[in-house]
């Protein structure tokens, strides 16, 4: 099958390879020719474990190509991805108009008699895929294939499939999807999506017809609760501090109970990326358009907000609320392990909290650093190696969990840290070895673990 994918970001370009994988012929198309220069010369754009193989072979077997041209890169597929970005508005709304600017450019360029499937890949509010047949028609006066009208010109149906990718595993997700979501009433539509996963489905994994918006909003709904389940587990973290609990054992407690489930309850310092925050306000948006006050959702992101300084809080009861002059050696940049993604990040707020009470800070992550290096510049120093960014801090803090941070050389942080003090924000260390080694240990919580 001939595939065009619009926009070469990390959907974009997981989406295109993944599919360019199963034997597709694939075009992404992104405005930036710069990235596009570099894509199509094999220099990947974001790191994402397992994709750069697949990336390098698919450009290899001329599978997968690249252009800036979207009535070139278009012109033969017969299903169309828009893996567009959809930031937050001021308001909190999701911004369309990425999405609607190439649907009409797409309505330009449709021709007599050749019929395309539109997808939306990229998380959309309710409504986003009517939106976008309508700048369609309204551009081009095309008519929209009920299956018996194909010879109008440009006719087309617009699908909605939600992406559910985890960055760090996304080509696992892809090409091993848990479910396929696809939402149409085109009997049509249905036979090319059905035709175009059947590759990643053979294991029996369900692919989900439904309407339109009710596919809108399962991704909303999919990333909402799961941001819910994550701060629901900070709130009782935060109780077992104040009770004198170990969060720990309630997590296996409560996880044990299948109706609940043993993933997502891990307590630490907030959630962040580029899908949970955006999405969470983005439905909470939409409700409050509607005039619904979502409540939960409401707390959600408000202690979520705060329990990204949480260990900030920490720190500086610690020190006696006299952080100014004081090293900070910090482990950990991107929002989670395995991605060099720092949007919505938990360690740039503990780094700007920090610099606010005079502190300075050396900083390690094995991805993130030149991400974090172009927003913060030179008010952190960023070190070659985990060890090197100990040397003489006061405090050791970590942000994110990878694995290498796991299990460390503890007599190289010893003979580093001019304190032998941790505060955990990923409860990475076993709080009775911590014990024995004779550190200062806060975690989230569980016990405070004293000198």
């Amino acid at each position: 099958m001939k595939i065009a994918v619009v926009g070469t970001g990390y959907v974009g370009l997981v989406t295109g390879t993944c599919f360019a994988e199963t034997g597709n012929t694939v075009t992404c198309i992104d405005i930036d020719k710069t990235k596009v220069e570099k894509l199509g010369n094999g220099e990947i754009t974001i790191y994402e474990p397992g994709l750069e193989k697949i990336f390098l072979r698919n450009l290899k077997e001329g599978r997968l190509h690249f252009t800036t041209s979207l009535s070139e890169g278009t012109e033969d597929a017969e299903v169309v991805f828009l893996a567009l970005p959809t930031p937050p508005g001021e308001d909190g709304s999701a911004d369309l108009k990425y999405i609607l600017g190439v649907a009409k450019e797409l309505g330009k360029i449709l021709k007599p008699g050749q019929y395309k499937v539109i997808v939306d890949k990229s998380t959309v509010p309710v409504g986003t895929a009517e939106k976008v047949e309508q700048a369609i028609i309204e551009s081009s006066g095309a008519a929209i294939s009920n299956g018996e009208k194909d010879s109008h010109k440009g006719a087309f149906d617009v699908v909605s499939n939600p992406e559910f990718l985890r960055e760090g595993v996304a080509v696992d997700d892809f090409m091993k999807p848990d479910r396929v979501v696809i939402g149409t009433s085109s009997e049509k539509a249905k036979k090319v999506m059905t035709d175009l996963y059947a590759p990643f489905v053979r294991q029996g994994n369900p692919v989900i017809f439904m309407d339109k918006r009710s596919a809108e909003l399962t991704k909303y709904a999919a990333n909402s609760f799961l941001a819910t389940k994550i701060s629901f587990m900070n709130e009782i973290a935060q109780l077992c501090e104040k009770l004198g609990a170990d969060v720990d054992m309630v997590r296996r407690g409560i996880g044990s109970d299948d109706r609940i489930g043993k993933r997502f309850l891990f307590p630490g310092i907030g959630y962040g990326g580029s899908c949970f925050p955006k999405d969470v306000q983005a439905l909470v948006k939409s409700a409050e358009e509607i005039s619904y006050d979502f409540k939960i959702l409401n707390a959600v992101m408000e202690v979520n907000q705060k329990q990204k300084l949480h260990l900030v809080t920490k720190i500086k009861k610690y020190f006696n609320d006299d952080l100014k002059g004081k090293k900070i050696a910090l482990w950990g940049l991107a929002f989670k392990p395995n991605t060099d993604d720092i949007r919505e990040a938990p360690a740039l707020e503990i780094i700007d909290a920090l610099l606010q009470e005079g502190v300075s800070i050396a900083a390690y992550d094995p991805e993130a650093m030149n991400n974090v290096r172009q927003v913060a510049g030179d008010k952190i120093v960023f070190a070659a190696n985990q060890y090197d960014c100990l040397k003489d801090a006061d405090a050791l803090v970590i942000a994110t969990e990878w694995n290498e941070f796991r299990t460390p050389d503890f007599l190289k942080i010893v003979s580093n840290l001019k304190r032998k003090v941790i505060f955990d924000g990923r409860n990475l260390f076993d709080v009775n070895a911590i014990r024995e080694l004779g550190f200062y240990y806060e975690s989230i919580g569980r016990p405070v673990i004293s000198q």
